[in-house]
């Protein structure tokens, strides 16, 4: 009985790093900030049934913004005026698809300088943005991804495009390799 436990433990194992491999070819490829020649930030998305996914991978020391940044610095500053405010990530969908219900993102990490009166939330490492679509009429989708990506001395405007094939059949079952359970809403 013991080792036909451990046969079934090893074939689970095996299939689960199968299906990582091949769920993995199913993102688009990543699409990179760069500094000069010192990558930032990379981007990209698949399509998980009616979810947009977007992964955020920072490079070590970078960082971007939360898609509420603004709004969780005016509640923070309640009235008071601030020497700035860093500039949220924004997504938009410019063809293929039309959002269906709000902006999950990843639980932002507090960036905050209170004593500058400088409040700001944002990630690093690896991050998510996930929302409800709805497919259109056609065989492609373009994501347009606009913020900041900083570091402890500079920022660099983000501006890039994702282009998203979309499949004639939506795929299944890929969200067992994305945890989205510790995503929380944007706030609007």
């Amino acid at each position: 009985m013991t080792r036909l436990l451990r046969s079934l433990a090893w074939q689970c194992v095996a299939l689960v790093c199968l299906a990582e491999a091949v769920l993995a070819a199913d993102w688009t490829p990543a699409v990179a900030v760069r500094h000069e020649q010192q990558l930032c930030v990379s981007y990209r998305a698949t399509l998980n049934e009616a979810m947009l996914i977007i992964q955020v991978t920072h490079e070590p020391g970078w960082h971007t913004y939360a898609m509420d940044n603004v709004r969780r610095a005016r509640e923070k500053l309640n009235g008071k005026k601030s020497l700035g405010i860093d500039g949220p990530t924004e997504i938009k969908l410019l063809e293929g698809l039309k959002i269906d219900g709000p902006w999950f993102q990843s639980s932002p990490k507090d960036f905050s300088k209170p004593e500058l009166r400088w409040f700001s939330w944002g990630f690093d490492g690896q991050s998510l943005f996930t929302v409800k679509v709805h497919r259109l009429d056609s065989s492609g989708a373009r994501i347009l991804i606009r913020g900041q990506a900083c570091n402890e001395s500079l920022c660099k405007n983000i501006d890039v495009e994702i282009p998203l094939p979309l499949p004639r059949q939506e795929i299944k079952a890929k969200l067992a390799a994305v945890d989205l359970k510790d995503l929380i809403e944007v706030r609007e």
